[in-house]
């Protein structure tokens, strides 16, 4: 039953038919449904296009070699294998640069050559130019004390100082020499205070234990080494030094008895047969 014009529709009753789904031709239908407004469609069949699931992947960076081959190609130039790049040669004096550099040097900028230096090169020119026995001089620190070890009463200064010195010997390498202390503490320290200008300055090098003198292990020997200045090996040139030991909270000093110990250089002439000589040189080398 219908009504009129301003009359409402009835729902349906529980045992009304539902309208049959619509079926969607094509895409273009389902999107019309789903939006607001009508769409046309496409003709019977028509279906989205497809895109390939697999893209092809973009070409990759030529390599290193590659590169250069490519470079090499595009210059005109050619690269040979296991060449990293290319050497280009340029002179000074198309970048507007002098090709010479002259350096002019003072009197005071020459090196000082030490003078055992010199008379080592003085021996060996006189070994190859003459025929007879080689005599020369040479310049060195010399003690001016005998080696106290050698002395009579040495014990008994040792004894009483807790340290004193054992020998000196000198070098081109520097002034080498032993000390011998008494054992009084596990923790001790041996140093050599010395001077190049008559104690107006003053330098300080330690020894190193070396062992013990003795079996009964009463007696420790240090060593220590002082370097020699080339100025030192001038004839007149003196260097002084006593000997510091630290044991048991307490100070220790040897320096000869109030007198310091001296070295001296001293200039000495020496006689050596040139076959002693050839034999050295060769041993030398």
């Amino acid at each position: 039953m219908s009504g009129g014009p301003g009359s409402a529709l009835a729902a349906p009753g529980p045992g009304a038919l539902k309208p049959a789904p619509r079926s969607f031709s094509c895409l273009s239908d389902l999107e019309g449904s789903v939006s607001s407004g009508p769409r046309p469609c496409r003709p019977p069949g028509c279906d989205p296009r497809l895109r390939p699931i697999m893209v092809r992947r973009a070409r990759s960076l030529p390599s290193s070699p590659e590169r250069r081959l490519q470079n090499a190609g595009a210059t005109g130039a050619t690269c040979r294998p296991g060449c990293s790049r290319q050497h280009r040669v340029r002179f000074a004096d198309a970048l507007g640069l002098e090709l010479a550099q002259v350096k002019v040097f003072n009197a005071g900028d020459d090196p000082a050559v030490p003078l055992h230096v010199l008379s080592r090169l003085a021996i060996n020119a006189d070994l190859c130019c003459s025929s007879q026995d080689l005599e020369f001089t040479l310049q060195c620190l010399v003690p001016d004390f005998p080696p106290p070890v050698e002395a009579a009463d040495f014990g008994e200064r040792l004894q009483r100082q807790l340290v004193c010195l054992e020998r000196v010997t000198c070098s081109d390498l520097g002034i080498c020499g032993t000390v011998r202390v008494r054992n009084v503490a596990f923790e001790k320290q041996v140093a050599v205070r010395y001077t190049f200008s008559g104690w107006s300055s003053a330098h300080e090098a330690t020894a190193r234990w070396r062992g013990p003198a003795n079996m009964a292990g009463t007696e420790d020997v240090f060593a220590f080494g002082l370097p020699v200045p080339p100025f030192l090996l001038e004839l007149g040139s003196h260097v002084h030094f006593a000997l510091r030991y630290r044991v048991a909270g307490a100070e220790h000093w040897d320096n000869n008895d109030g007198r310091d110990y001296s070295l001296t250089c001293r200039s000495h002439a020496l006689h050596m047969p040139r076959g002693e000589c050839e034999e050295s040189w060769i041993h030398f080398i």
